[in-house]
């Protein structure tokens, strides 16, 4: 993949990562999730990421991955760019990458292989032969058992098909470095290679992540409360840092604390929201919870405090608009 190539394939924006509706017999239910994903292109998503960690790639057999994928390539009709996880074991790896592309997809989340850990070259040998199975660009995210330091970072880098990398690590030092050298690495594409934060909520690290140069980060946020992650997007790149104080303060962290309550609530947490919100997605699949009648509550009330924060900071930049004409 050439450069200009590369910056063809670039995202922008908040990237909407939809959950996997189920029906009440447990099946994918397509319908459902063709509701889900209308809505969030509709709201203003630059991207759909599908059958992800957020809509539990872990859960779906090949079958089911390839109707999720082909309903988001449908739905979203070339508007905006459709990527669709692939990882777990090579094999199967390779599988969805080829079912991917067949279904129409513009490029694949590489997750990771899972329950073991395997040495650099190991992960790089990895990415490579996944991505000879197909022609679709890749987006390559580090976490759990996938870890790349910097050599093996620029290496997966400078495959012509790799055109991001994501994190979900959290560890900004060795991000920082990976940043910096495959940047400074013309074999990469220089500018034209992404970076992403994937931190669980990742709107809680934002300001850390845009500190070494990573802007572009996953909103699961989105999928339940699109006009809160959008506003507190605009209040980020605007450089509004009252506003994204208060939505952190007010939302974003009280989010997060329930969040690591229990765990896989980064994914149940989010379900549970777009059914909060009037779309019936149903429930996750084990060894994923549902979240207890308790935390259920505390969300419901987390929904409507951010609400109330957006309502506020509208009437005060009301208030100061008016108040600036008036002077005038």
């Amino acid at each position: 993949m050439s450069e200009h190539e590369r910056e063809g394939s670039m995202l922008e924006g908040v990237l909407f990562f939809p959950v996997t509706p189920f029906a009440s017999d447990g099946s994918v239910d397509a319908a459902k999730l063709a509701e889900h994903i209308r809505s969030g292109v509709r709201a203003g998503a630059g991207g759909v990421f599908v059958a992800c960690g957020t809509g539990e790639f872990h859960a779906l057999g090949p079958g089911e991955f390839a109707t999720v994928v082909r309903t988001a390539v449908e739905v979203t009709d070339g508007r905006v760019p459709v990527f669709a996880g692939a990882g777990g074991s090579l094999v199967l790896a390779q599988h969805y990458a080829r079912a991917a592309e067949e279904a129409g997809a513009n490029g694949l989340l590489l997750m990771p292989p899972y329950l073991v850990a395997g040495p650099s070259a190991g992960l790089v040998a990895y990415v490579r032969q996944v991505l000879e199975v197909t022609s679709l660009p890749a987006i390559v995210y580090q976490r759990g058992t996938a870890r790349f330091d910097v050599p093996s970072a620029l290496e997966v880098a400078r495959l012509p098909q790799v055109v991001g990398l994501k994190d979900g690590t959290g560890d900004l030092d060795l991000m920082a470095r990976i940043v910096t050298a495959v940047r400074a690495d013309t074999a990469t594409g220089g500018s034209a290679f992404q970076f992403f934060n994937g931190m669980p909520t990742a709107e809680g690290t934002v300001l850390a992540y845009r500190g070494i140069g990573v802007e572009l980060y996953s909103s699961a946020v989105f999928c339940f409360a699109p006009e809160i992650a959008l506003a507190f997007h605009r209040a980020v790149t605007a450089g509004d840092e009252v506003t994204v104080q208060r939505l952190l303060g007010g939302f974003f962290h009280p989010l997060i604390t329930l969040r690591d309550r229990v765990p896989g609530y980064s994914v149940s947490l989010v379900k549970a929201g777009v059914r909060l919100r009037g779309l019936d997605v149903g429930g996750v699949r084990p060894p994923l919870t549902d979240p207890a009648p308790e935390h259920l509550a505390e969300l419901e009330e987390l929904i409507a405090r951010g609400s109330a924060l957006l309502t506020g900071a509208l009437a005060a930049d009301g208030a100061a608009a008016t108040a600036e004409a008036a002077v005038r």
